[in-house]
């Protein structure tokens, strides 16, 4: 794959000590994840543009990553942590009202995907995706991609059934449209930047899909 970015040359690492080898896994990924969210291009992560990011001869990535999918693959992981981590976070400083918290995560899940566009396109299919058996990345490495924060999701949904405030009938189909309408809301705003978006656009569509009472 050929470079597409004029990513910075770190000086020379020098070599890792006996042990320090997941430091440099680390590095790895890091860099690939700077370079993404500076290009916002995955086709600019490659191994020679995260060796050059982190000072290593192109060859040392093969210790720790068969190719550069898996490199994006850490990324794609980590990048879904730290979003399941941010609405762990939300929900829980959202009070009581079992509301106030499913707004709150839906509002954080927008806020992500508009902080860091080039990671939230990568995270939910995006160029570095190969086809499946044809590179090292198998179906059982992305099948459970995100589980985690629609988990999040489901929960904050699940209370305000319980509580009486979401009306709903089938919980699991409706986390899944809730979740499609904040992906559809978040890729829509990234690329008709000058739509006149509703102020309370967001506020509708997660009262309409989760099938919410009116008053909050």
């Amino acid at each position: 794959m050929a470079d597409k970015t004029s990513a910075p040359v770190s000086p020379a690492r020098a070599r890792n000590r006996r042990g320090e080898g997941a430091r440099l896994r680390a590095d790895i990924v890091a860099a690939a994840a700077e370079l993404l969210d500076e290009t916002g291009d995955e086709s600019a992560v490659t191994l020679r543009s995260v060796a050059r990011r982190v000072g290593i001869a192109a060859p040392s990535i093969y210790r720790h990553f068969p190719d550069q999918p898996s490199i994006m693959l850490a990324v794609v992981r980590e990048t879904f942590a730290g979003l399941e981590a941010g609405l762990r976070t939300e929900l829980a400083s959202a009070g009581a009202d079992p509301r106030r918290q499913l707004f709150a995560v839906c509002t954080a899940y927008l806020d992500f995907a508009q902080r860091h566009p080039g990671r939230y396109r990568t995270m939910f299919g995006g160029l570095w995706m190969p086809d499946l058996g044809e590179g090292s990345l198998s179906e059982s490495d992305v099948s459970s991609l995100g589980d985690a924060c629609l988990q999040v999701l489901a929960g904050a949904l699940e209370a305000c059934v319980s509580a009486g405030y979401s009306t709903t009938d089938d919980l699991d189909a409706d986390v899944v449209a809730l979740w499609l309408g904040l992906h559809g809301l978040a890729h829509q705003r990234s690329v008709t930047v000058s739509f006149p978006w509703p102020a309370d656009i967001a506020e509708r569509l997660i009262t309409a899909l989760a099938h919410l009472e009116d008053d909050r």
